[in-house]
């Protein structure tokens, strides 16, 4: 016979409205998907430090233009005595580091290093980002609405991203980067630059979300909470936008924290093959290309740069790993 089960500090036989009424509020109240995500996401301290990493970078790359206005950083002028006349290189060791000049100064030109990472912050996560939303718009649209009709319409969504994901990216976007170079849809310069970065790579990588979103409306669109709209009289527009496009937020999310690194190296790149950010805008992956000239009398040259890269998408890396394990509802 199994003994009855005691509850310490409840009476024997109490009804369940009376230890509801003995409770404090703070007991029983429930908690909302966004704060379970939050307390999962808080236990993660390396996310927790990535998102950190994140918001600073962001502030960086926000206030970049008031932070050299108020410290006085100016990425583009020269500082010629700081270079020694025979080698080109910065005098001292480090690259010239001090405490003018925390970071150093580059070979041949002599400009600061920490002013040009700061100037070349906006640059790399403003392409980062707007690729990475162009992507996500396409995919996501394209995705949903493949994955809820099916038929025809999935196949030709589908034939597109193969025939998108057999481009030859890296080929395109040079061709693409060099044509552009001159004026072009009313934009010039840095603007123009800019603009056919994030086209071209937002453009050709919306594939990669398209078919993560087309695999989960896939599963949704059979749900049980579905077939109650469907019952209720719903049709596919309200479907999409009211019933699925929630569900696919935490996904979403997720893979676009992924995305973004990954835009930036390819951006990172093509201005390291000479078709990104044009010169004198400073840029990381152009950082990068004037290091590979010197790398032998002055490796400090390329380590900042190359740090500010690896920093910015292990940060997001950490951050979107993190998120996803918080927004997971089979995690503990």
């Amino acid at each position: 016979m199994t003994a009855p089960i005691e509850t310490t500090g409840t009476p024997a036989g109490a009804d369940p409205e009376a230890v509801l009424a003995g409770a404090r509020r703070g007991q029983i109240e429930g908690r909302s998907l966004l704060q379970i995500a939050w307390a999962r996401f808080r236990r993660d301290r390396v996310a927790v430090a990535g998102g950190i990493v994140v918001i600073l970078l962001i502030l960086l790359a926000a206030l970049a233009k008031p932070i050299e206005s108020v410290f006085g950083l100016d990425p583009n002028t020269f500082y010629q005595d700081l270079l020694d006349p025979d080698l080109s290189t910065p005098k001292g060791g480090w690259g010239g580091m001090g405490w003018e000049h925390p970071l150093g100064v580059e070979p041949q030109y002599g400009r600061d290093l920490l002013a040009r990472i700061i100037e070349g912050s906006w640059v790399s996560l403003l392409v980062g980002a707007g690729a990475t939303l162009l992507s996500v718009v396409i995919g996501t649209v394209l995705g949903v609405v493949a994955g809820f009709y099916g038929g025809w319409v999935d196949s030709v969504v589908s034939r597109a991203m193969d025939t998108f994901l057999a481009f030859p990216l890296l080929l395109f976007a040079i061709s693409i980067s060099a044509s552009l170079q001159g004026k072009a849809f009313g934009l010039s310069g840095l603007p123009l630059r800019i603009s056919v970065l994030i086209f071209v790579i937002g453009f050709f990588n919306w594939p990669y979300m398209g078919r993560i979103v087309r695999a989960q409306t896939l599963s949704l669109r059979e749900r049980e909470f579905v077939e109650a709209a469907r019952s209720l009289g719903a049709r596919g527009p309200f479907i999409l936008f009211r019933e699925l496009l929630p569900n696919l937020v935490a996904p979403i999310l997720v893979y676009s924290t992924l995305l973004i690194p990954t835009n930036i190296l390819f951006e990172a790149a093509l201005s390291f093959l000479g078709v990104g950010i044009a010169p004198p805008q400073a840029s990381w992956g152009g950082m990068l290309t004037d290091a590979t000239k010197y790398y032998q009398a002055d490796p400090e040259f390329m380590m900042v740069p190359g740090l500010a890269i690896f920093l910015t998408v292990l940060a997001f890396n950490l951050l979107g790993d993190g998120l996803r394990d918080a927004l997971d509802p089979r995690s503990k």
